[in-house]
């Protein structure tokens, strides 16, 4: 079973302003991503507003990421739902599609107890041969994959392979490092916030799974192959500008435009239009983001 490692943006998906997918601007956006030396592309993630989509356009935008992407890094589908009927349509799609693996949030709105959120899972990752990643974002869901769970999901599942632990917490990525490596050592966990990589890193996780990569990739690659080299000074220069980011997700709710925006800044011919509900991005939150990509390099002022 494949193991992922390394950086893997969770792409911002690409429309029109009439709600329709931005073929081109995909490629683009996907083209810059992989000469950038990712390591992967994670599409209709929660940047990716695959809530706001129904499944006929998940299912497009799946078919159009792999095939825009070519085989040429590895493509993770999000694939989770409130339904598992819903879940395991989409994940059983991605594979015929020819996704890498599947990411899958756990069911939200209700909070389900241990043989619920067991049997969830279970019925995804038996539905395919396809590597699955679990995604954890208590923010949003209402409830936490603890440590102890992801251990016995892992362990009940050959092919759960890794998680997106997406917590503002270095205690829980720790745990969670320890905690499920003991028994699966191959199983990756990455760190879903920016200014936690390089911790997650020297904590014995595998890489991140972050917004600002899809703006920023230089950071959060350049740290992760300092890393490996075994050049720390790097790393921790780069780190330092990285930490600054996630200034940008506080602007608005969602901060789904303002990542688009960020795009746009850098020279990517993205529309921030986003799916509603989400509003285009403010004037005056341009003004901070476009300020703040000056401050940390990214941009020429």
């Amino acid at each position: 079973m494949k193991k992922f490692s390394g950086i893997i943006p969770p792409v911002s998906s690409t429309f029109h302003r009439d709600g329709t997918i931005d073929k081109t601007a995909m490629r683009q956006v996907a083209d810059f991503l992989i000469n950038k030396g990712v390591d992967g592309l994670f599409y209709l993630g929660t940047g990716g507003e695959f809530s706001q989509m129904n499944t006929a356009q998940r299912m497009a935008f799946t078919e159009e990421a792999v095939a825009v992407v070519g085989g040429r890094v590895p493509v993770l589908i999000g694939v989770g739902s409130p339904s598992t009927d819903e879940a395991v349509k989409l994940a059983q799609h991605a594979q015929a599609c020819g996704a890498d693996g599947v990411v899958a949030i756990n069911p939200y709105y209700w909070k389900v107890a241990p043989r619920n959120l067991d049997d969830y899972y279970q019925q995804i990752a038996r539905s395919v041969t396809l590597p699955v990643i679990l995604y954890n974002f208590p923010d949003l869901t209402g409830q936490d994959l603890t440590p102890e769970t992801v251990k016995r999901l892992a362990l009940q599942n050959e092919n759960i392979v890794g998680i997106k632990d997406t917590i503002d917490s270095v205690g829980h990525l720790r745990t969670m490092i320890n905690t499920v490596k003991s028994v699966r050592p191959s199983f990756s966990v990455f760190c879903g916030y920016d200014d936690h990589l390089l911790n997650t890193l020297l904590l014995g996780g595998d890489g991140a799974i972050s917004a600002s990569a899809n703006f920023a990739p230089e950071l959060s690659v350049g740290i992760y192959r300092a890393w490996r080299e075994g050049d720390l000074a790097t790393a921790a220069a780069l780190n330092q500008k990285l930490l600054q980011l996630p200034a940008i997700y506080a602007l608005e709710t969602p901060f789904v435009s303002l990542i688009k925006y960020s795009m746009q800044c850098v020279g990517l011919p993205v529309e921030t239009y986003c799916l509603p509900p989400i509003l285009d991005v403010s004037e005056e939150a341009k003004e901070k983001v476009h300020a703040l990509l000056v401050a940390q390099g990214i941009l020429s002022d």
